[in-house]
C-alpha cells in the first residue's frame, strides 16, 4: 500500500493519499486548511487519480479544502452522518467565541456528492478495503477507517483525532463527550494488532503496540471507566 501525506494549514492536520501503489487510483483523507495545492502536488508526483474523499470527522481543520478538492478531482466526500452539519456551519461545532476566531475567510459549504458512513462498513474505494469504525467522543460523528492485515504489511489506521502519538483528542468543543472517547479508545484501539501503523490526524506516525505500552489515555481506556482531562491537541 502507497501512503503520502503532509500536514496541512494553519492547524498542521495531516491530510493523506491512499492507494495500493504510485500511479493508481487513490482516496484523500482529511483534506484541511490549505490542503488543495498540496494535494495537487502530490497526484502529480505520484500519478494518482482521486476517486474519494474520506474525512473523520467535521471539525473545520480537517474539511476547509472538501470542496476544492472535491471539486477539482469529480468526486464525492464520505462523512458519519451526525457531522454532516459541520461541511456548512462549522462555527456551530467550535462554539461561537472559538469559531469567529478561527473561520475568518474560509469558505465553507457542501461538495457537490456527500455520502454517509456507517459503523463496520467496508469500503472498496481505488482498490483498497476500508473498514469504517465509528468512534465518538472527539465529536459525535467522528470514524476511523482501517486497512486488513497482510502477509507483508502491517494494517493502518487512520485514526483522525480519536487517538495520537501520546495523547488523544480534546473533548472541550461542542459534540465532545471525554466518557464516549475512553469508551471509543476501548472499543476501536484496544483490539487491534500490536504491529497496526496508526496515522492520526496530528503529529508523528506511531503504532498501537508503542500506544498500548506509553499511552495514558489508552492505558487508562483499558481499564478505568472514567476520563481524564482533554489534552490540548487537535481542533
Amino acid at each position: 500500500m502507497f501512503v503520502a501525506g503532509f500536514p496541512a494549514g494553519a492547524w498542521g492536520t495531516n491530510c493523506y493519499l491512499v492507494a495500493p501503489a504510485a500511479g493508481e487510483e487513490c482516496v484523500i483523507v482529511d483534506p484541511g486548511h490549505e490542503a488543495a495545492q498540496g494535494v495537487e502536488e502530490l497526484i502529480r508526483e505520484h500519478r494518482l487519480k482521486p476517486v474519494a474523499v474520506l474525512l473523520t470527522h467535521g471539525h473545520i481543520d480537517h474539511v476547509a479544502s472538501v470542496v476544492p478538492v472535491c471539486g477539482a478531482q469529480g468526486v464525492p466526500a464520505w462523512i458519519h452522518p451526525a457531522d454532516r452539519y459541520m461541511l456548512a456551519d462549522p462555527e456551530k461545532a467550535l462554539g461561537r467565541s472559538l469559531g469567529q476566531q478561527l473561520m475568518g475567510s474560509i469558505t465553507v459549504g457542501e461538495p457537490d456528492e456527500v455520502r454517509e458512513l456507517t459503523d463496520g462498513a467496508l469500503l472498496e474505494l481505488a482498490g483498497l478495503e476500508l473498514t469504517v469504525d465509528h468512534a465518538p467522543g472527539h465529536t459525535e460523528g467522528s470514524v476511523t477507517f482501517r486497512t486488513p492485515a497482510a502477509s507483508d504489511i502491517p494494517p493502518v489506521l487512520f485514526s483522525g483525532d480519536l487517538l495520537f502519538a501520546g495523547s488523544i483528542g480534546r473533548t472541550d468543543l461542542p459534540g465532545g463527550d471525554s466518557a464516549a472517547i475512553m469508551r471509543s479508545l476501548a472499543r476501536v484501539c484496544l483490539p487491534l494488532d500490536d504491529a497496526t501503523v496508526v496515522l492520526s490526524g496530528h503529529g508523528s506516525q506511531t503504532t498501537i503496540g508503542r500506544e498500548r505500552a506509553t499511552n495514558p489515555y489508552l492505558q487508562q481506556a483499558a481499564g478505568a471507566a472514567g476520563a481524564p482531562a482533554f489534552p490540548r491537541r487537535g481542533m
